[in-house]
């Protein structure tokens, strides 16, 4: 009976055979320590046993302990656990004094000579083999080598506490594990990481089934580590590269992900048309490129760009023959170095360039276009220095799959830039951009666009001059953003200042609007369809009208937030308005609010733009407040001073201001009287008018004025009602205003030759620089502006 003991030395394997001794009878004598081994059996589980009982089919031997021959031959033993062990068995006479055979000694050894030379082969396969391969011993603490583990740098894992915590469990735990190592370069890659995967199992003894040891097989995964990372890389710029619509932060942020982990420097350059949102045109093919500096980085300690030959926002002009003037000409990405004398020509020949890249080792370049979409937008340059080896062809792939990337984010911020340029161009084009001059309120306001993504909005404001020295403050917000808002706006704005020339109260102005924007709904479905709601076009709008002769300001709201409003003497608050629907809502009242304020109240109107903290207007209103309430010197700087007490740094919502601080016409401004219904009274007004006139030293605007008052008195006592009243009011123009109770309004005509009347307004509307009539609660009132007399 034979074993194999698995134990290293400097031979390779040894054959330890195993011995029995079987007396003449064939029972067992004798067991030796290698028996066990081989067949599991200790000795005295077998002594005193027929030897025939370990044999799996006792005829198939033919061994006999019968005679004194020696015997040879293959036998099936039956091990301990049951399974079969087919062995080659050796049978030997013991000999006593006197040459008589008294027991036989059967040695045993597995397979044949074939099989020694297998594990021969073993032996050798293990020491020449190129795989770095090694086995270690808990009991000894020794390692044994091949000659690939001794000539590789995996040598040095073994002084890795890491992977030799990982050799211990294997051993305690009997688990295979796997290791992952790292270990430097050689000379010629500085700058890379050689990557190890080190495979590690128990090695059993094949008797006993305890670990002896541990065995390892380490493999070179550089190169995968190497695509993984890349890989990695790539995945990472789907995440950081594009993440706003912003040309300048989509460019920072490939040269952020760029640097250190594939270049030392990196920059970004555009042409100046993206910068503008425009599509670039295409240039000759041999000509210079000018491109504009939008990003760059660097990977030298202690911050800054010290690489960087331009400036952020500079302007250089690459010759046809640089790198990146070769990339843009091509579309592919350009390989190049201080092997190149194309790159050796573009550095000399630039002074700051050839300076940095002399100072900082600059030695390997790869510059990738930026195109999306079948367009180049600039170019984007990787640079190496001395602390890194060259690129290679895999770096250049890798380049070209960023630049690629960002070149998508950098169109689309290119695409919104052009669009939201356009949106904007359109509101501002329908917002006012020079205030009318009138004497009832002073006014400053603010308009901002939306900070973010969702483009511009559909906030307005407007300051629009009544008649009688009065004016109407609107604001108003239409429901979503883009050029359907903007062009929504656009018309309620024009809408409601058409109905303002109507002098139409706040009220019955709301539901005229409210009634166009139900119009405009059912007109156009396309809007309709792009709403967030069902509910057709959304918009809200506050309308007021302040009256310095009476101090009294009058207010509708359709959906609209409240104004707040600050007194002379430091109280501030909001004003309590009856709330009306939103207009396009449709069937619903509006109801006007009045308020007799104090001359140099403040007033501030604005949009939710301003006010919306998460949907908590009400907190929103309690800080403007506060913010109103600062003492500021003028009202532009309580603008600015409001918009950075409640606003981000980048509002997500248009946003409209509106202060006005009221005024008030005195009583040496205004003088009024009292008519009765005679014709015979005409003379007298106008003698009232022309004292009046005298008095505040306007005699050169007595003979129109009289005129004018003969006029219109005239056609209040033949078509109006009772009571009639006169009113001058001296301002920036004269105005004359005749009242009456009745409703019906007069109309300009042009009289026939033979008429007798019909003439009188027609002359009032020579003489005068504005007439017309406006509903009053009792009644109407006609008026007339002229300009005062020069001086």
């Amino acid at each position: 009976m034979a074993t194999f003991d698995q134990n290293f030395g400097h031979s390779g394997w040894s054959v330890d055979a195993a011995t029995a001794t079987i007396g003449l009878e064939g029972v067992v004598t004798g067991w030796s320590e290698g028996a066990r081994r081989l067949l599991g059996y200790r000795a005295s589980e077998v002594v005193g046993r027929a030897a025939a009982d370990l044999l799996v089919d006792r005829e198939a031997t033919g061994f006999s302990p019968v005679g004194s021959q020696e015997w040879s031959g293959t036998a099936v033993l039956r091990h301990r656990d049951g399974r079969r062990v087919e062995l080659t068995l050796h049978a030997h006479p013991s000999l006593d004094s006197a040459g008589a055979t008294q027991a036989f000694v059967v040695t045993a050894t597995t397979g044949t000579a074939d099989s020694e030379r297998d594990r021969r082969m073993v032996e050798w396969a293990f020491a020449q083999s190129s795989i770095a391969l090694s086995t270690y011993s808990p009991a000894s603490g020794s390692w044994r080598l091949n000659a690939g583990a001794e000539a590789d740098p995996l040598g040095e894992a073994r002084s890795d506490e890491g992977f030799l915590r990982c050799v211990r469990r294997v051993a305690e735990e009997a688990m295979p594990m796997r290791y992952e190592g790292f270990a430097p370069a050689p000379p010629a890659d500085a700058g890379r990481q050689r990557s190890w995967i080190v495979e590690l199992w128990p090695v059993r003894d094949p008797a006993s089934g305890t670990v002896a040891g541990v065995g390892t097989a380490a493999f070179d995964s550089s190169e995968q580590y190497a695509a993984r990372q890349r890989l990695a890389l790539l995945n990472e710029a789907g995440t950081r590269i594009g993440t706003t619509l912003d040309v300048n932060r989509t460019a920072q942020e490939l040269a952020d992900l760029a640097v250190p982990r594939l270049a030392d420097f990196t920059s970004v350059d555009l042409l100046d048309s993206v910068m503008r949102g425009e599509e670039p045109v295409p240039g000759p093919v041999d000509a210079a490129v000018v491109l504009r500096r939008v990003a760059h980085q660097s990977a030298t300690e202690g911050g800054g760009v010290p690489e960087a030959a331009v400036d952020l926002g500079g302007v250089d002009t690459y010759p046809p023959f640089s790198p990146p003037a070769r990339s843009l000409t091509s579309g592919r990405p350009v390989l190049s170095g201080a092997s190149d004398p194309d790159f050796v020509r573009w550095v000399t020949e630039h002074d700051a360039r050839a300076t940095v890249v002399q100072e900082h080792g600059l030695h390997s370049v790869m510059a990738a276009p930026l195109r999306a979409r079948g367009i180049t937008l600039g170019v984007a340059v990787f640079v190496r220095g001395k602390r890194s080896p060259p690129f290679q062809q895999d770096d250049l792939i890798l380049a070209e799959e960023l630049a690629g990337r960002a070149a998508v984010g950098v169109d689309n911020a290119r695409r919104y830039t052009r669009e939201r340029t356009n949106a904007l161009t359109l509101q501002r084009s329908l917002l006012p951009r020079d205030l009318p001059k009138q004497a009832a309120v002073e006014v400053a306001y603010r308009y901002l666009p939306a900070g973010t993504g969702a483009g511009v909005g559909g906030d307005w404001f407007d300051v629009v001059p009544l008649s009688g020295t009065r004016v109407a403050l609107v604001v108003g917000d239409v429901v979503g953003h883009g050029i359907h808002a903007s062009a929504t706006m656009g018309r309620l704005r024009t809408a409601v200042r058409t109905l303002a020339d109507v002098d139409l109260p706040p009220d019955e102005l709301l539901t005229h609007l409210d009634d166009l924007v139900t119009h405009l709904t059912s007109d156009d479905d396309s809007i309709v369809r792009e709403l967030p709601y069902t509910g057709g076009i959304g918009a809200t709008c506050l309308y007021a009208v302040y009256d310095p002769v009476s101090r009294i300001c009058t207010l509708a709201s359709a959906g609209h937030v409240p104004p707040a409003l600050l007194l002379p003497d430091g109280t501030v608050g909001i004003v309590h308005l009856t709330p009306g629907p939103v207009l396009g809502v449709g069937g619903l009242p509006f109801e006007s609010t009045e308020l007799e304020l104090p001359e140099g109240s403040l007033l501030a109107f604005c949009t939710d733009g301003l006010i919306s903290r998460e949907r908590d207007v009400g907190l929103g209103l309690e800080q403007l407040c506060e913010a109103l309430a600062s003492p500021v010197p003028s009202l532009e700087t309580t603008c600015d001073s409001i918009l950075k007490d409640l606003l981000p740094e980048s509002p997500a919502d248009d946003v409209a201001l509106l202060l006005a601080r009221t005024r008030a016409l005195h009583a040496d401004q205004v003088a009024a009287w009292a008519l009765p219904s005679d014709p015979a009274i005409v003379a007298d007004a106008r003698a009232q008018a022309s004292r009046q006139l005298a008095a505040w030293g306007l005699q050169e605007a007595a003979f129109v004025t009289e005129l004018v008052v003969s006029e219109l008195v005239t056609n209040a006592i033949r078509y109006g009602d009772v009571p009639i009243g006169l009113r001058l009011i001296r301002d920036r123009t004269l105005i004359c205003e005749v009242s009456d109770a009745s409703s019906t309004a007069p109309h300009l005509r042009r009289a026939r030759t033979y008429d007798e009347g019909g003439r009188g307004l027609h002359m009032v509307a020579q003489l005068t620089q504005g007439w017309g009539t406006r509903q009053t609660p009792t009644g109407k009132t006609i008026w007339a502006e002229q300009p005062l007399p020069v001086g």
